[in-house]
Parts: C-alpha cells; sequence; structure tokens
C-alpha cells in the first residue's frame, strides 16, 4: 500500500491525530512518521487544524461525581473513604448509590459520541482539504534558442497559462522579454505581458489564445518593464502551439 499517496496520507494522519487510528494501524503509522517526513509533516499540519477546531468549542466541565467514581474504580479511593464527610441522607432522603453498571452505560455512550462527533469533523476537514483538480493541459509551446534549447516552456488549459523557466535561461539585466500572441491573419501580434525570469508564473488564458485565429507565440526583446510601443521591439524567438 502505498502510504505517501496524498488522499490516503491526509485520511490516515487525521485519524491518527482524533485518536480513532488505533492498535497495530497505529503503530504503523508512528514508525511511517519516523520513516518519511512528508508522513510528519501531514501530522503536524492536521494537529493545526483539529487544535483551531477545538479552540472554537466551549469548554465543559464533567460533573464532581465523574472524577470519584474514576479513582474508585482505579482502586485510588475506596468507597467508605470516598463517602466520608459526606452529610449522611436522611430518612426522606434517599442514599444515592454508585451503579457502576449504568456508569459504564454512560461512558460508552460518551464515547460513543465523540467518536461520531469525530468522524463527522474528521469528514469534514477531508472534504475541505480535498485538492483541486489542476486544469488539464491541452496545448503547449516551447520557446527554444537558436541553439534550439527550451527557454520558457508554456503549458497551456482552458483557464491557465504555466510559464516554466528552464535552467538554459539566462536573464540580461538591463533588458526584459515579452510575450506575444501571432495572429494567423498578419495582423499587429497582442502582448501577454513580461515573460518570468526565475521559476515561472501562471497567468489566465486569453479567450482567442487556442482558437485558430492566432498563429503562434512571440517573444521580444525590449527595454526593462516592456514595449513602450504597443508592438514587438525586436522578435526573437517564435514558437507554434501544439495541441498535446
Amino acid at each position: 500500500m502505498n502510504y505517501l499517496k496524498e488522499e490516503r496520507l491526509n485520511a490516515l494522519a487525521a485519524e491518527y491525530v482524533v485518536g480513532t487510528l488505533r492498535g497495530k494501524a497505529r503503530t504503523r503509522y508512528q514508525k511511517l512518521m519516523m520513516q518519511y517526513q512528508a508522513v510528519s509533516e501531514a501530522t503536524a499540519q492536521w494537529e493545526q487544524y483539529l487544535t483551531g477546531f477545538a479552540e472554537t468549542l466551549a469548554p465543559v466541565s464533567p460533573p464532581d461525581d465523574v472524577w470519584e467514581n474514576i479513582q474508585i474504580r482505579l482502586g485510588h479511593k475506596a468507597v467508605d473513604e470516598a463517602s466520608a464527610g459526606k452529610e449522611t441522607p436522611s430518612s426522606n432522603e434517599p442514599g444515592r448509590i454508585i451503579d457502576f453498571e449504568k456508569e459504564k452505560q454512560k461512558r460508552w455512550k460518551n464515547l460513543s459520541f465523540i467518536s461520531t462527533a469525530a468522524a463527522m469533523v474528521l469528514a469534514v476537514l477531508l472534504f475541505v482539504m480535498q485538492p483541486v483538480p489542476a486544469p488539464e493541459i491541452s496545448h503547449i509551446a516551447v520557446v527554444n534558442n537558436a541553439d534550439n534549447t527550451p527557454l520558457w516552456v508554456i503549458e497551456v488549459s482552458d483557464e491557465t497559462m504555466n510559464v516554466k523557466v528552464t535552467d538554459a535561461f539566462v536573464a540580461l539585466a538591463d533588458k526584459d522579454y515579452e510575450l506575444w500572441m501571432v495572429p494567423a491573419n498578419g495582423e499587429a501580434p497582442i502582448s501577454l505581458g513580461l515573460m518570468p525570469e526565475a521559476n515561472g508564473d501562471t497567468r489566465a488564458t486569453p479567450d482567442i489564445l487556442l482558437d485558430q485565429s492566432i498563429a503562434a507565440l512571440a517573444v521580444s526583446l525590449e527595454a526593462p518593464g516592456g514595449s513602450v510601443t504597443g508592438s514587438p521591439t525586436e522578435v526573437l524567438y517564435i514558437a507554434p502551439i501544439v495541441s498535446v
């Protein structure tokens, strides 16, 4: 079983923090935390989420006799000792007899309620934390230099353009690079803004980019800040938009 798969890891981490992961499964998960940093990080993240949630709940104090009954059951206090110092019930007031069977039923009922509540919180949090599906890439454009080495890789979906900078790219201190759409009918290129010079960026896909009115993408060399005329100054690279 791949415990590092995101959905499975989130479910296990949440169960571990809530306390519903028990027995051998809990021991196995603790070993995974020592072996994999991703498991430790997921656990810490869920502890943060659930601690924040718990802080929004009003504290509820248990009845005074709950702790006393626990002490008696553990053998830390005798029944007579527990009764010492208490007023002797009058003939009109029946004495209180601890019914351990009822206390046991009450305890399991409370535990059942807590487990149900924890499971509901867990289900809600798992739903909220489901990763948003990445937009499906339908087209790609690779901007190569004169040596046919990729400088930028542009992944296009219906919603976004993800522009990635490759290790081969070298920025110029006194120049910027600008991205353009090249219309198929020969009209003036349309600017898509400056190209990133490190890592990359994501921008919205223009409505017309993926229809037949656009022939390709182009990259021009510009003064810092981009073209001041609204047209490319020096076109360096042309990249066809390829369907994938």
